[in-house]
């Protein structure tokens, strides 16, 4: 480090420059010496010093060349890190052997790899609601961004459980967070793989069904509805539990806040109408 530190006034922000100088003067000293030596002795010799003077520029041209390609590593695993360090994901790090540099890569791919993991950890956490496991609602708006990218017609369905309040206020919240626990686990087996669900407050639920009319959603949440019927988890002290949906057609991801302003305004009509309904906007 002594070293380091004493040359550092040579390029102190380009690393690579100082040694490429470094290499300059020592590749030089040869052609200097010979001078130097030629000049003492009153023997001038142009023959040598012009064949000296060759080599010399051959070998500054090709140390240069050579320094320049083996700090390429090191010059790629920086830019790595920085990238890493931004937030960013970075594409497969190159792999080196066993020597100085190879550690460093090695070191570099597996704190990238590292970082980038914890990263999607941390994302995935921040977007998922704790009790259901669906997402929230940040991360509901973050993963139909692309989906909703184009102008391809899609719906979205606002889900209500009715007669929330009722089991929360009889039967504890206990039962309440279980019984949301269950709704999220049947709405999300009775879905395809493209469709997207998450909670979107209290006992509400939000889903997108991408490229699906709203008849055919409307399918769809009409199965969950049969199956809920059959199955004792849906029955609280007696009482079956529902719910209630307002569906809505979206096209685009500008449309998506008015389209789920609608869907909320059909729910609710749904819950005027008496409940246990599915109705489009």
């Amino acid at each position: 480090m002594r070293f380091y530190e004493a040359t550092r006034f040579l390029f102190p922000r380009h690393y690579e420059r100082r040694i490429l100088a470094i290499c300059f003067v020592a590749v030089h000293l040869p052609l200097v010496g010979c001078i130097v030596l030629l000049s003492w002795r009153s023997e001038w010799d142009g023959s040598l010093f012009g064949v000296l003077l060759a080599a010399t520029l051959l070998g500054t041209i090709g140390a240069i060349f050579a320094v320049s390609e083996l700090l390429m590593p090191i010059r790629r695993a920086t830019l790595m890190l920085q990238t890493v360090q931004r937030g960013g994901r970075v594409g497969p790090v190159p792999v080196g052997g066993e020597d100085l540099v190879g550690q460093l890569l090695h070191g570099v791919a597996q704190a990238a790899n590292e970082t980038a993991r914890r990263i999607e950890q941390l994302k995935d956490a921040a977007e998922r609601d704790v009790l259901t496991g669906l997402r929230n609602r940040r991360g509901f708006l973050d993963t139909v961004a692309p989906i909703l990218a184009d102008d391809s017609y899609s719906t979205i369905a606002m889900l209500d459980l009715d007669h929330f309040k009722a089991v929360n206020d009889d039967h504890g919240h206990d039962r309440g967070d279980q019984l949301l626990t269950d709704f999220a686990d049947y709405l999300s087996a009775s879905l395809r793989r493209s469709d997207i669900a998450a909670r979107w407050g209290g006992e509400e639920f939000i889903v997108l069904f991408p490229g699906t009319s709203p008849r055919q959603a409307r399918e769809i949440l009409g199965r969950l509805q049969s199956v809920m019927r059959r199955n004792a988890a849906f029955t609280v002290g007696g009482r079956r539990v529902t719910f209630s949906c307002g569906l809505a057609q979206v096209r685009g991801y500008a449309d998506l806040a008015g389209a789920t302003r609608r869907a909320d305004q059909t729910l609710y009509a749904a819950k005027e109408g008496g409940r246990n309904l599915i109705m489009t906007a």
